[in-house]
């Protein structure tokens, strides 16, 4: 892809089972990456995704992971760096399928669950991962909610951890630029994945019709345009970009 090119080595993306760090992956061998995906119990995903990779032409590999298990992430790391030398890419996709509920409503328990999850599991990742991306002057890119800056009700539980993970991305930038390494993040409104229908199942009627009057372009989003933004942002495209927030929301924050 003209503009999107990467150095030698291996790009790892978390969560590449899902909807959206599966159009990762897919956007990423086309741009001529190698492709090691991580999965947590969505193995049919993975093996897809992997799938999609070696049609690119591209090396790939899969492995199961608990973000919450810091060994086994380190361990996914070493596993990458010792087949391909190089990780000069790390794109965190992951995201927990959470409830919905006011504040007051939630579960104390859930919270922790999601927590250890989403924004420890980041942790995990990107304290593993810095040593590689500072030998390789490479990027992180983390998958975000653009509900961040336009509060949706009921999404405290999704929006509260994709907040702090912003927040640990920009200290990322600030302090590890000097390493040349950049961090960034892609904030989703509204796109069409597994989780958007399993959600239809959990709203009132009009609910999802209400979303969509409330982005600027009046639809909701696809996955491909989700990977779109985070394939600019790991690439030499954007080698002047970082600590930013890049919203694919179809104007829904606007």
């Amino acid at each position: 892809m003209i503009g999107y090119s990467f150095p030698a080595g291996v790009a790892v993306v978390i969560g590449g089972s899902g909807g959206v760090g599966r159009a990762i992956s897919s956007l990423l061998a086309r741009a001529g990456c190698d492709v090691a995906l991580t999965y947590r119990s969505n193995a049919q995903g993975a093996g897809d995704a992997l799938d999609d990779v070696r049609r690119a032409g591209r090396d790939g590999a899969i492995f199961q992971l608990d973000l919450s298990d810091r060994a086994g992430v380190s361990a996914v790391f070493a596993a990458a760096s010792g087949k391909w030398s190089r990780i000069h890419t790390v794109v965190f996709a992951s995201g927990a399928d959470i409830s919905m509920a006011h504040f007051s409503e939630l579960d104390p328990d859930e919270w922790d669950r999601t927590i250890a999850g989403d924004l420890t599991g980041f942790f995990n990742v990107a304290r593993a991962a810095l040593p590689y991306l500072r030998d390789s002057r490479g990027s992180i890119t983390a998958i975000t909610s653009a509900a961040i800056a336009r509060h949706a009700q009921k999404d405290i539980l999704s929006i509260a951890p994709k907040a702090a993970i912003e927040a640990v991305l920009r200290g990322i930038a600030r302090e590890e630029g000097r390493f040349g390494v950049r961090a960034n993040s892609v904030a989703l409104g509204p796109i069409q994945t597994g989780l958007y229908h399993r959600l239809q199942d959990r709203v009132p009627d009009g609910f999802m019709d209400a979303v969509v009057r409330n982005t600027a372009l009046r639809r909701i989003g696809s996955a491909d345009e989700a990977a779109r933004a985070a394939l600019f942002l790991a690439s030499s495209a954007a080698s002047y970009v970082t600590g930013q927030s890049l919203a694919v929301d179809g104007g829904y924050s606007v």
